[in-house]
């Protein structure tokens, strides 16, 4: 977040020290998602940045009466004058003025964030609380598939610093090969990042419509001042709804392939199975049923073995080394089969402090017979994170102090209770 936040800091100043007229921010390449990041293109063209582009563009023309803010990565190019996204060394601002035959560098400024600019903590008359977890506890949600639009992207595409890399996607266009997706900046994910996927393409669809109903007039005519005035203060907002349809559209119908290459679907359903019911029988079936499906992907079927192994771990008709020999002639490769012993080492039954498949409180097993009798209205999100539960504990002051040690001056519970 530091350098985010500087960027933001280091644009803002150069825009307000250049002066009115028109600009040219160039960026390079790999430092184009953080100033994507940081502003976004309808922020900056209400600052009078009115033309982008890329430091390693083939085709750029010499525009010598406009002012340019040069925002690049430190590198052995130095012959641009620039902001650099990090510390250069000594040899490289010599390179820098000896490359600068027409003495046009005024000066060579460093410039340092504060930490404590780039946090606000809120404030409470009660202190926080500290609560320390151990993962081994709960091993098996992140084995589960998520259907959350965040979620999903993470899961299935992988995201790195806000940027998604789509290079790989069948027939993508090249202005879409790598997206950014931050909530800061972009009203759609921000709305849409814990909805589940099923939801998601019903909001897809109306934000298309709605593009569509503010998308100017292919033959709009600007004949006066007024018209050319109401096109520039529209154009970029427009600009901005265009390339959020874009992405968006994109980065769900990628999605839903993957979805259906994988048959996630499938998978998922029997993953909530051995996550939340204790019908071994079925259980069994169905992970022996989709590790013979060529569709399921060695990383998938070696999940849903983990899974079993994690829940029917000490059941009397365990057929862990059954389903082993599955992997093994399905073809999953020795780093997966691997993970199974792994992961039961890790989380099984004689390392976590508590139970996840059978409740051994009252409540906790009702609620868990009245759960199947009205059965659930969405199959692929039955499980609840055992963390859901711990804080439910913690909130009630009903947290075993012999699992959850407090260190303070009174006990947990009447920490809690002061605290309601």
């Amino acid at each position: 977040m530091n350098v985010v936040f500087a960027v933001k800091q280091y644009i803002s100043k150069m825009i307000e020290d250049s002066g009115p007229g028109m600009k040219v921010l160039l960026m390079d390449k790999e430092t184009t998602g953080i100033v994507s990041m940081v502003y976004t293109q309808s922020e900056i063209l209400q600052k009078e940045v009115y033309l982008f582009e890329r430091i390693d563009s083939q085709n750029r023309e010499t525009m010598k009466h406009l002012k340019a803010i040069c925002f690049l990565r430190p590198t052995k190019v130095l012959h641009k004058l620039s902001y650099f996204s990090n510390v250069i060394s000594k040899s490289d601002v010599k390179s820098l003025a000896e490359a600068d035959e027409q003495e046009v560098v005024a000066e060579v400024q460093q410039v340092i964030t504060k930490e404590y600019e780039l946090f606000e903590f809120r404030r409470t008359e009660v202190p926080p609380l500290l609560l320390i977890l151990d993962r081994c506890d709960d091993a098996i949600t992140p084995l589960l598939n998520q259907w959350t639009y965040q979620a999903m992207v993470h899961e299935l595409l992988g995201i790195n610093n806000n940027r998604i890399d789509l290079s790989r996607v069948p027939g993508i266009s090249k202005d879409l090969r790598e997206v950014v997706l931050s909530a800061e900046n972009d009203e759609f994910y921000a709305n849409n990042m814990y909805l589940n996927f099923a939801e998601i393409g019903s909001n897809i669809k109306n934000l298309m419509e709605d593009f569509q109903k503010r998308k100017p007039k292919e033959q709009q005519k600007l004949e006066s001042i007024a018209d050319m005035k109401a096109f520039v203060e529209n154009y970029p907002q427009f600009k901005k709804m265009s390339g959020t349809v874009s992405k968006h559209v994109t980065v769900v119908g990628e999605l839903s392939r993957l979805v259906s290459e994988r048959n996630l679907l499938e998978v998922s359903e029997v993953e909530q199975e051995l996550a939340c019911q204790n019908d071994h029988s079925s259980a069994l079936q169905n992970v022996k049923r989709l590790l013979q499906n060529p569709k399921v992907t060695e990383f998938d079927a070696a999940r849903l073995v983990m899974l079993y192994a994690l829940h029917y771990e000490r059941h009397s008709s365990n057929s862990l080394p059954g389903l082993m020999m599955d992997l093994r002639n399905k073809g999953v490769s020795e780093k997966y089969r691997k993970l199974v012993s792994a992961v039961v080492e890790y989380g099984g039954k004689r390392v976590r402090g508590s139970d996840l498949f059978s409740p051994k409180d009252a409540v906790a097993i009702t609620k868990q017979f009245l759960k199947g009798l009205k059965g659930v209205e969405n199959v692929y999100t039955q499980h609840q994170p055992f963390l859901h539960e711990t804080l439910d504990h913690l909130i009630k002051g009903k947290l075993k102090e012999n699992l959850y040690p407090y260190l303070g001056p009174s006990t947990l519970r009447d920490r809690m209770a002061s605290c309601l």
